[in-house]
């Protein structure tokens, strides 16, 4: 079956409240989430979720309100106060990692080990409920996989406990290493360390949305209301659906070149990571008969094929370009028939059976060992094969 993935569309950055605003917004109750935050042991805050727009774009404004922002605590005493609750294994265990990501940065920027990183900012109570809060969303939201676009970090200063910093901070620099940036003229800090830290650790990838059935939309709406952009975080959630392969196929043309080459060519490039490689009879200039040879391949084996060709062959050169490829879901299957076991290639899309194809060599040792014909073996295994399949 597809599973159920979102997309953060981080045009204007992203904050632990605006990641919380996007998925109410897309249909989490409060309440579930209200009683859920209640098996922490955090006291003196209270949230709420409402309606709000920004550039008259509506969405969900989600507020934490605490009586004491200066209470510190350390990485360690973090993960204990998660991993003591009565919370599910899942949102411990996504709440945790979050925290991770973020203790690690901090520990890089002022040189000490995580688990004695005291969290000024994000160890704050609006911020363990910005934190738990996503993990617990996500479960109850069924979300199975997470995808982001690039980050627009903002421009000029922020005010930190430790006095006024450049944006972005240097938690959230460490934090998005390998992360794709987004250009931004918003003079403000638009993605926040615990906003990086979320969406670091959910996200499977970043880019563009991915291939996916569309169900629901949401909008986390930020605080600062930017006259260049709307200040929102958009949500999109659906099901996911098969991506098409990028690859690489290489061609070339070849007509002066002893034909029994090209079977030690074709098993070289299979071994060397080919997808598939065939040839194909031409006809070139002045009449001359010639082979086009083409290979299918990722991009990190195009060097590597590229020059067995050219050291195996007459060619001087080689043509490249990419292809989508999509493919069934396939599995091997072991199917006992009265001859013996046969394994078989079953092929699905979208949890449905296509297509049952029995494996040659597997039929032509039974044809050889039972001395009956191949044809007919091929036809007993595929009728076993789907009276197993259909049983399950």
């Amino acid at each position: 079956m597809n599973s159920k993935i979102a997309y953060f569309d981080c045009c204007s950055g992203i904050s632990g409240d605006m990641v919380l605003g996007a998925l109410i917004d897309c249909g989490l109750d409060i309440k579930v989430l209200r009683k859920e935050l209640a098996k922490l042991p955090v006291k003196g805050y209270s949230i709420s979720a409402s309606k709000d727009e920004r550039h008259h774009i509506t969405g969900i404004n989600f507020c934490v309100r605490f009586k004491d922002s200066h209470h510190h605590r350390t990485f360690k005493e973090i993960k204990t106060l998660i991993s003591r609750s009565s919370l599910s294994q899942r949102t411990k265990g996504l709440s945790i990692s979050i925290f991770e990501t973020l203790a690690n940065a901090e520990a890089k920027v002022h040189g000490c080990k995580a688990d004695d990183v005291h969290f000024h900012e994000v160890g704050a109570v609006d911020s363990i409920i910005d934190i738990v809060g996503t993990a617990i969303a996500v479960e109850y939201s069924g979300i199975e996989k997470v995808y982001a676009s690039s980050l627009p970090l903002g421009s000029g200063w922020v005010n930190m406990s430790h006095g006024k910093m450049p944006v972005p901070a240097p938690a959230t620099l460490e934090i998005l290493q390998g992360v794709p940036i987004a250009k931004s003229i918003v003079a403000s800090e638009l993605t926040t360390p615990t906003g990086a830290a979320i969406i670091k650790t959910l996200a499977e990838d970043f880019g563009s949305m991915p291939h996916m059935r569309i169900e629901k939309t949401g909008y986390g709406i930020g605080d600062k209301n930017f006259k260049e952009i709307p200040n929102i975080l958009r949500v999109v959630i659906g099901k996911g659906e098969a991506c098409p392969e990028r690859l690489l196929v290489l061609e070339t043309n070849i007509d002066d070149m002893n034909p029994q080459i090209y079977d030690y060519l074709m098993s070289r490039l299979f071994k060397k990571g080919a997808l598939d490689v065939f040839l194909i009879p031409i006809q070139m200039k002045k009449g001359r008969p010639a082979i086009l040879l083409k290979a299918l391949c990722n991009e990190n084996k195009k060097d590597m094929l590229m020059n067995i060709i050219f050291k195996e062959t007459t060619t001087i050169g080689i043509r490249s370009y990419e292809v989508d490829r999509r493919c069934l879901e396939r599995n091997i299957k072991e199917v006992s028939t009265p001859y013996g076991k046969v394994k078989v290639k079953v092929s699905e899309k979208d949890g449905k059976l296509i297509n049952i194809q029995p494996e040659y060599e597997d039929c032509k040792k039974l044809a050889e060992k039972k001395n009956i014909p191949l044809k007919e073996v091929i036809d007993m295994v595929k009728r076993y094969s789907s009276q197993a399949v259909n049983k399950k």
